[in-house]
């Protein structure tokens, strides 16, 4: 599959290594999408991130650095959070000032917005102009991390579709987008430590196509991996450090798509969960450092310690003994058929071999089809854009998901209300017992996110958010 993908890069002439750096991400040509309006994907994400920053952006470790704003004082009761703005210039000469800032955050928040972190914005109380370069933003009840979810590139600040970032964007013919640093006026010096003197080109495409750039030297840089497309990178032969693996947190397992077929009873959900070997699978991924997940938090987060599957320690014949005497009660003498949607690749090729595997040993067949077709079960492979436990639990609240249980999405409303974080702590556990219970979801383990990167990237660094600011690539001199 990579070689049919080399004739299609060839025709390429990589410029010398002192030239701009060429990011290949994996997907559609990168556009600067308008994130309340439709979902990122990575060559948009990136472009987006390099054009146009929020209040606050990540640096390449994942921490949190200034961005439009240039300074920010938190409350002691953890529910208030001023920012004061830098004196930046949107692209037209205007001043960026607070009112417009408080409008894009509303807007980001509103009940029409398809932002995807518009489930989360639910903890903003109020968001106000207090001057015009100062606004505040008051929470209903103390968030950790809620600096992570500003950081993210869904809530950037445009204006009229454009930003203020490290770079800015040239479209080219070809449907790549060159990426320059801004020129500022002598009387206005570079007020963003994150700028590179480095432009890049950015190209989005198959995942194939970008290792194949990356293999002949065409490409610094490939973004967007995941496990669906990870056999395409080991298939070059990359050296050791070139395969960057990143610490993501998130969800990767398999949620059901309705009450009714197979899934219909809760037990049978159970049972087809059970049957799963985890360790088989995320053996045969190969990912350093990926475990297995049986449950849908993961350990730790926020303080929660979610206690497994009752079934978890059991050996695996026996869990699927049971799980086969659950599904021939439920099915009856016909022997019962699975759809399961998964991206295409030959990872998700992987996957399902072992899915298939494995619900057989119950009695149950499988079929794989396509994103979007008729399906039992799709696959869910998403970062948690912050390290909130309630991010992993609203992707199952009744507004998001079939399979559900209005009694833990009044847990979750509490504890956005909760008064501590001890209050929180415990009304979030509870949701997770009553989702646990209701078994909407199949997890299997960490979500995947590689990259391949070349020495002369000596500013990339793996972390928990899989996000690579432009910026950031090349290490500059202290």
């Amino acid at each position: 599959m990579l070689a049919a993908a080399l004739p299609l890069v060839l025709g390429g002439c990589r410029e010398s290594e002192t030239g701009p750096i060429e990011v290949s991400a994996i997907g559609a040509p990168p556009r600067m999408v308008n994130p309340n309006r439709e979902p990122l994907d990575p060559p948009s994400a990136f472009l987006v991130e390099s054009t146009a920053q929020g209040l606050v952006r990540f640096d390449a470790g994942g921490d949190i650095e200034p961005g439009l704003a240039q300074s920010w004082i938190i409350s002691n009761d953890g529910l208030r959070y001023t920012f004061r703005l830098g004196r930046l210039r949107w692209p037209d000469g205007t001043r960026v000032t607070a009112e417009q800032v408080v409008a894009r955050l509303r807007a980001a928040a509103a009940p029409t917005s398809r932002n995807a972190l518009r489930p989360l914005l639910g903890a903003i109380d109020e968001v106000d102009t207090m001057t015009d370069e100062v606004l505040e933003v008051s929470l209903k009840s103390p968030r950790p991390n809620f600096l992570q979810l500003l950081a993210q590139p869904e809530m950037t600040i445009l204006r009229s579709g454009r930003g203020i970032g490290a770079f800015v964007a040239e479209p080219r013919p070809d449907g790549s987008v060159r990426l320059t640093p801004p020129h500022r006026p002598e009387e206005e010096p570079d007020e963003d430590p994150a700028a590179s003197a480095t432009p890049l080109v950015l190209r989005g495409g198959p995942a194939a196509t970008a290792v194949a750039r990356f293999a002949l030297g065409e490409a610094d840089l490939v973004l967007g991996g995941t496990s669906a497309d990870l056999p395409f990178a080991r298939a070059a032969h990359p050296r050791a450090a070139s395969l960057v693996f990143d610490p993501a947190a998130g969800l990767f397992g398999l949620a059901f798509t309705g009450r009714e077929g197979l899934g219909a009873a809760r037990e049978v959900r159970e049972a087809l969960s059970m049957a799963i070997d985890r360790a088989a699978l995320v053996a045969a991924l190969g990912v350093p450092g990926l475990q297995p997940r049986q449950t849908l938090l993961p350990a730790g987060i926020e303080g929660i310690s979610a206690p497994p599957p009752s079934w978890a320690n059991a050996p695996t014949a026996d869990r699927r003994a049971a799980a086969a005497r659950i599904v021939a009660a439920a099915a009856g003498p016909q022997r019962p058929k699975l759809r399961v949607a998964l991206p295409p690749g030959p990872g998700s090729r992987l996957l399902f071999a072992y899915l298939r595997r494995d619900w057989a040993a119950i009695g149950v067949d499988s079929e794989r089809v396509a994103p979007g077709a008729p399906a039992d079960l799709v696959l869910l492979d998403e970062v948690a854009p912050v390290t909130l436990a309630s991010w992993y639990l609203r992707r199952f609240a009744c507004e998001a998901a079939p399979v559900c249980d209005p009694k833990a999405d009044e847990a979750m409303e509490a504890a956005r209300l909760a008064p501590t974080a001890e209050a929180r702590r415990s009304l979030l556990l509870q949701a997770d017992g009553l989702l646990a219970a209701a078994s909407p979801f199949i997890a299997l383990a960490a979500p995947v996110r590689w990259s391949l990167v070349s020495p002369r990237l000596t500013g990339f660094r793996a972390n928990a958010f899989a996000r690579h600011p432009a910026g950031e690539l090349i290490l500059r001199a202290p």
